[in-house]
């Protein structure tokens, strides 16, 4: 059975079939529309995921690592454990832990002996609060980053105490070469 087709509306204008040029130029249209709407939202997503992918590998790679990374801590980590590292510091290197009980800070630099200086001044100390052959960086702290301290030496130690929440900072300073002293720091936290 068929359906017999209705005639236009008498007050309306007969148009005439759509010619081949025109359907074509539809069809383009449709087709830009649809990628628009399909392909660039669905592309957007592909290079999110790709730059989130690689975000989360450098994270992995940043806190997957063991021992010291060589660098300057961020900002916010010198901020946070109190760790000002002179300007003109070389052979800078970190490493930080954390869990619920704790959180650990660790540094070591080498710098010159006003660095020194200028690095004890932002603890409100000095050189002559360093005691001779003074370990105070623990064995446990010397073995997760790979520091060994052998005394006696020309190593001196200082221990600056805070109240909490302020980190108490170890201090181990290495004076074997006197003009370019390699400092050791602990810096620790209760969160």
């Amino acid at each position: 059975m068929t359906v017999p087709r209705q005639s236009s509306p008498p007050d309306e204008p007969s148009q005439p079939p759509e010619g081949g040029w025109h359907k074509f130029r539809r069809r383009a249209l449709t087709l830009l529309i649809i990628v628009l709407l399909i392909g660039v939202p669905a592309g957007y997503l592909v290079i999110s995921a790709n730059q989130s992918r690689k975000s989360g590998k450098d994270k992995e790679a940043k806190y997957s690592a063991t021992g010291l990374t060589a660098g300057w801590p961020s900002r916010v980590q010198r901020r946070l454990y109190q760790v000002t590292i002179p300007k003109g510091a070389t052979n800078v290197a970190y490493y930080e832990t954390n869990n619920w009980k704790t959180s650990r800070l660790y540094v070591q630099f080498d710098t010159d002996d006003a660095g020194l200086t200028r690095f004890l001044g932002h603890l409100k100390t000095s050189q002559t609060a360093l005691k001779k052959d003074d370990i105070v960086i623990s064995e446990r702290d010397q073995n997760i980053v790979g520091w060994a301290f052998a005394a006696p030496g020309s190593w001196y130690g200082l221990v600056h105490k805070q109240k909490n929440p302020a980190p108490t900072l170890d201090i181990v300073v290495n004076k074997a070469h006197p003009l370019q002293p390699t400092v050791y720091v602990v810096s620790r936290t209760i969160p």
